[in-house]
């Protein structure tokens, strides 16, 4: 049998490879670690080492960012208390009030620092303000309610009526 030869006319074509996805390369992998830092930066990240929280904190940038104090609540036997520190602040600068059954404690600081020297000057500002409010507890006389500031510690005594301070009755437990 006699073999034929055919002979097919053949074409050179300069082809690009592809890019592929599953080449690793250093300089992607970097850029795409430093978008992913970029995307995932949050004002409050530091707070969560082990990932981002499942609610959404408030912008620095919004209104709504608020910082509020450090506070403790008491109950006594005779009243309630609130402390709550407020390092930095004078008393001008606290407001408490009652209203509609709620008790508001709000503050504000105002800090201007300047320094002069032969080759610099030095110019600081800080301003901050924060509100908390809290739902009274029944059986306050809100008519007596006090509040004093010393050592950057505010406290607010809740005083309870005659029929609150009386209504707690200890209740014996038994075996069964």
């Amino acid at each position: 049998m006699a073999e034929t030869e055919s002979k097919l006319p053949a074409k050179a074509e300069k082809r690009t490879p592809a890019a592929r996805e599953d080449v690793w390369s250093p300089l992607e992998y970097l850029r795409r670690e430093i978008e992913r830092l970029f995307d995932d930066f949050h004002p409050a990240a530091w707070r969560f080492p082990f990932g981002r929280p499942r609610f959404e904190m408030p912008s620095l940038k919004s209104e709504h960012w608020q910082i509020a104090p450090a506070v403790d609540l008491a109950e006594k036997d005779k009243e309630y208390e609130i402390s709550a520190e407020l390092p930095g602040l004078d008393e001008k600068n606290i407001e408490v009030k009652v209203s509609n059954g709620m008790l508001t404690i709000k503050g504000e600081k105002k800090e201007e620092k300047e320094e002069r020297a032969k080759d610099y000057f030095l110019s600081e500002r800080r301003f901050g303000s924060f509100q908390r409010t809290f739902q009274l507890p029944d059986g306050v006389d809100a008519d007596k309610i006090e509040a004093t500031f010393a050592n950057g510690v505010l406290k607010v005594k809740l005083p309870k009526t005659p029929d609150a301070q009386k209504s707690e009755k200890k209740i014996a437990v038994k075996t069964a």
